[in-house]
């Protein structure tokens, strides 16, 4: 499986509808599957909430990193591969702060630092494709009230330091993404070299 990465330098608000089916093609042009990736405020609305649970809820950062996924190689498509693929994401991304000194917490989907929920996520699928997006809060501005909330440039180093900053925040992103996508694409060439039973 083939996916192209494409990082977005402008900055655009993630309201739900990027979650559609096909969207990198209709925005961008981009054929197949994909990783599209940007910078921006979130405020999901209503008609875009995929999760049930999340019904009357707020949803929403001044500015996070956004991470949107499509996959057009299962069909049908299928939930249970969307959300396996969500959480070995978030695993792989849990892992990057390992190596940079950030101690993490999983519970689900969800990432928390210093007791703060770092991330958002949702794995979903249409017709045609499977979808997820990946969202870690950049500060802990804007975010809902009745949530403990941290961002990536709140997080301090034994030190004090700030561990991201604007100068680390694309490596950060695009070694996420490759990663990712190494990560799936070594498990299309596993199978592809097994010798079934």
């Amino acid at each position: 499986m083939s996916i192209e990465h494409k990082h977005i330098e402008e900055i655009f608000p993630y309201d739900g509808s990027q979650i559609d089916a096909s969207w990198a093609f209709k925005e961008f042009g981009i054929y197949g599957s994909s990783l599209i990736t940007w910078i921006g405020p979130v405020n999901i609305t209503p008609d875009n909430l995929k999760d049930f649970a999340d019904v009357g809820l707020e949803i929403k950062s001044n500015y996070m990193v956004n991470f949107i996924c499509e996959f057009f190689d299962c069909q049908p498509a299928n939930m249970r591969i969307a959300y396996l693929r969500q959480r070995l994401l978030v695993m792989i991304f849990r892992e990057i702060l390992f190596e940079y000194g950030v101690t993490s917490k999983r519970e689900g989907d969800d990432i928390f630092v210093d007791g703060g929920k770092l991330s958002i996520s949702i794995a979903t699928a249409s017709l045609s494709s499977m979808k997820i997006h990946f969202a870690l809060n950049l500060e802990d501005k804007g975010t809902p009230d009745d949530v403990d909330t941290i961002g990536l440039y709140d997080i301090r180093d034994e030190n004090g330091e700030q561990v991201f900053n604007q100068d680390n925040l694309i490596d950060l992103i695009n070694e996420t993404a490759d990663r990712f996508i190494s990560e799936l694409e070594t498990i299309e060439n596993d199978i592809s070299k097994t010798n079934l039973l």
